[in-house]
């Protein structure tokens, strides 16, 4: 990842065509793991999140395959808010960040490509056990958590 973060904004290929363009998503590609596993949420109610966990060991890219939403980050030391409206664009999450996904528009589609089969023991629940486990991540690295 860039910048110290632990997630980093891709822009995906697109093949344009006047019938219609194509993007796609290659493991070992595009992602930095074979994909075993991929999943979308829509018809998310208005006003309504999704996620609102973190992985241990799992990594995603999220892409906003059709229409937009809000995608919420946080790893232990770095937080960020990013806005995806655009399915050729998507945001490569590595393990342990916490993440929110909301502000859904009408019709939004969020796609989601991970390296392993779901697990449910490779999921943080509780923010506050995620926040504890993230702090001592980070100081093992010998990497200050303002």
């Amino acid at each position: 990842m860039d910048d110290g973060k632990s997630w980093t904004v891709v822009d995906l290929p697109v093949v344009h065509d006047p019938r219609g363009n194509l993007t796609f998503v290659e493991g070992g590609r595009q992602v930095p793991f074979d994909i075993a596993r991929v999943y979308y949420l829509y018809d998310v109610p208005s006003g309504s999140e999704r996620a609102g966990h973190a992985h241990k060991v799992l990594s995603q890219l999220i892409v906003a395959a059709s229409g937009s939403f809000s995608l919420h980050l946080d790893d232990g030391r770095v937080q960020e808010s990013i806005f995806l409206n655009r399915s050729h664009k998507g945001v490569l999450i590595g393990p342990m960040v916490w993440r929110v996904i909301n502000n859904f528009s009408s019709g939004g589609v969020c796609l989601v490509m991970a390296s392993t089969v779901y697990d449910e023991s490779d999921y943080f629940r509780d923010h506050a056990t995620f926040r504890k486990a993230a702090v001592a991540k980070w100081a093992a690295l010998g990497i200050p958590v303002p």
